[in-house]
């Protein structure tokens, strides 16, 4: 392993272990998922490459044995990417910002009444949330501080995102499938063979800043960076299915775009490492 890669896997890893010893997740416990992620990683790509991938292939490509490698082939692993709560708020909380049945004309979210003639809070949720009953919907959005019923009883929308602060498995749910994003796009980039195939990546930092100007960039970030993420919802709203019931074309696939802030305090090996700019 060259010194570039370890030192990337290195500091890839540390903010996971650090989370992982938070959460009491033993070395054990971890080195078997990353066995059980490489069998499965393996196959996938012998069964692309050569159309087979058998025990005894998998063993001398991952450098584990027969035996384990046959365990881990059989152990069974929750990959789904976001949990059905998340996903359902997040799609009632796009249809509420960008369906024109339930925007004004000044093309902004109106306030809705929980039940009754259309448009309302109830038909919203039948709309973009499926079966769920709306008023475990309008409760979930209240406990999250997402809406909030006005002196009239009606549902008003506060936030154009749905974080579920109060649900730690949803957080870690959140975690895995974001920064899964983020390393797919790093991969995909390096891996490329073309320019035009380049997937968006962007990064700006520096590292020499006093404690007190970080408040007013992080409130800098949040203002603009939702402005800007809204800009990409109403994009892709237009085009994805679930929305507009009717978009034409083939497959199915998922796109998007994460923003992120990040603070850290700068070591002195940190320092010599990185100095501030633009990537």
């Amino acid at each position: 392993m060259n010194s570039a890669l370890f030192n990337a896997i290195y500091r890839l890893l540390t903010p996971l272990v650090r989370f992982l010893l938070r959460k009491e997740v033993s070395f054990d416990a971890f080195s078997q998922l990353a066995r059980k992620v490489y069998v499965d990683i393996s196959e996938e790509r012998l069964l692309e490459s050569e159309g087979k991938a058998t025990t005894s292939r998998i063993a001398i490509v991952t450098g584990l044995t027969r035996k384990d490698v046959a365990k881990l082939r059989t152990l069974s692993v929750d990959s789904s990417a976001m949990t059905p709560r998340y996903n359902r708020s997040t799609k009632v909380i796009s249809g509420w910002l960008h369906d024109s049945d339930f925007c004004d004309s000044r093309k902004q979210p109106r306030m809705l009444t929980p039940e009754g003639e259309h448009p309302c809070f109830e038909s919203l949720v039948s709309r973009y949330s499926g079966d769920m009953p709306y008023r475990a919907m309008l409760k979930e959005l209240l406990g999250t501080e997402t809406v909030e019923l006005s002196p009239t009883g009606k549902v008003r929308l506060l936030k154009r995102s749905f974080i579920p602060h109060d649900d730690e498995s949803e957080g870690i749910s959140i975690l895995g499938n974001e920064t899964h994003n983020l390393i797919d796009t790093i991969d995909h980039n390096l891996n490329s063979d073309s320019k035009d195939d380049l997937r968006f990546q962007r990064n700006v930092a520096y590292d020499n800043l006093p404690e007190e100007a970080l408040p007013e960039f992080k409130a800098f970030v949040e203002e603009n960076g939702q402005r800007l993420i809204d800009q990409f919802n109403r994009k892709l709203a237009a085009e994805d299915r679930d929305v507009t019931g009717d978009t034409k074309g083939t497959g199915r696939m998922k796109a998007g775009v994460g923003i992120y802030y990040f603070e850290e305090p700068v070591g002195e090996e940190t320092a010599k490492d990185n100095n501030g700019k633009e990537s």
